[in-house]
């Protein structure tokens, strides 16, 4: 139940922060690179032509480009809403999502040397996100987070 006279706040989306951002388009022109490497030998074995392997390379690099684009720009790793909250694209996040009222508390943590958000649900699950994987105000995200359970009634 929420507070009553209250609005219940926006829905809140955090999105990827720009170092992670970095390091996933790095891994992605290094498999690009080795891509156009097995293109290359291949295109030497058979006699292909090099524009084959240029085609590869600039098919890599576009979807690299692409991919970068859709990171920064529209990739939600938290969604923060009235009902509950969802996290995505988070390895070893635990719950990947809940709604407000299953979570017992939420708390500051380091795990692996990282600052995190972990909110414990009721029924013994947890769920830690990397507060350095969002972009944006790290204050404001663990604020937005209590916010929310302070109004989940």
């Amino acid at each position: 139940m929420f507070n009553a006279g209250v609005p219940s706040p926006p829905a809140s989306d955090y999105r990827v922060s720009p170092s992670l951002a970095a390091r996933l388009l790095g891994l992605g022109l290094a498999l690009v690179g080795v891509v156009v490497l097995l293109a290359s030998v291949v295109a030497a074995v058979a006699a292909l032509s090099i524009w084959v392997v240029v085609g590869v390379a600039v098919v890599g690099v576009a979807a690299i480009a692409a991919a970068g684009w859709w990171a920064t720009r529209r990739a939600v790793v938290v969604h923060l809403d009235e009902t509950g909250y969802r996290v995505r694209f988070v390895r070893g996040v635990g719950a990947p999502a809940a709604r407000w009222p299953d979570v017992r508390d939420a708390g500051p943590q380091f795990v692996a040397g990282s600052a995190c958000v972990v909110l414990r649900l009721r029924d013994g699950r947890t769920t830690t996100i990397p507060v350095e994987a969002l972009a944006g105000d790290r204050e404001a995200f663990a604020r937005d987070v209590r916010d929310r359970l302070m109004r989940r009634g």
